[in-house]
Order: structure tokens, then sequence, then C-alpha cells
């Protein structure tokens, strides 16, 4: 499960970096997006439900 968790974590900070000329525009949403769901995994993680 974590391993799969890990995969997905690394795939999602691929995805934000705003290398694309599309992407320069969106600002910190993605990011902010996705800090918010690495601060929840981490809680999780610290009360042993993950």
């Amino acid at each position: 499960m974590s391993l799969i968790l890990l995969l997905v974590i690394v795939v999602l900070l691929l995805g934000v970096v705003p290398a694309w000329p599309y992407s320069r525009s969106w600002g910190y949403g993605p990011s902010g997006g996705l800090g918010v769901l690495l601060i929840v995994l981490i809680v999780l993680l610290v009360m042993g439900v993950i």
C-alpha cells in the first residue's frame, strides 16, 4: 500500500511542476492542492491509519 502511495505522490509532484507553457499561468493552485494532500497523508501516517 505504501509503495503505491509513494508512486502516486511522485507522479503528482511531476505533474505540478510548471515546466510546460500552458501551465505557467496556473500559479500556485496545483502545488497548493498537492501540499494539502501531503499534509493529510502525513497526519494519517502519524495517527497510524495508513
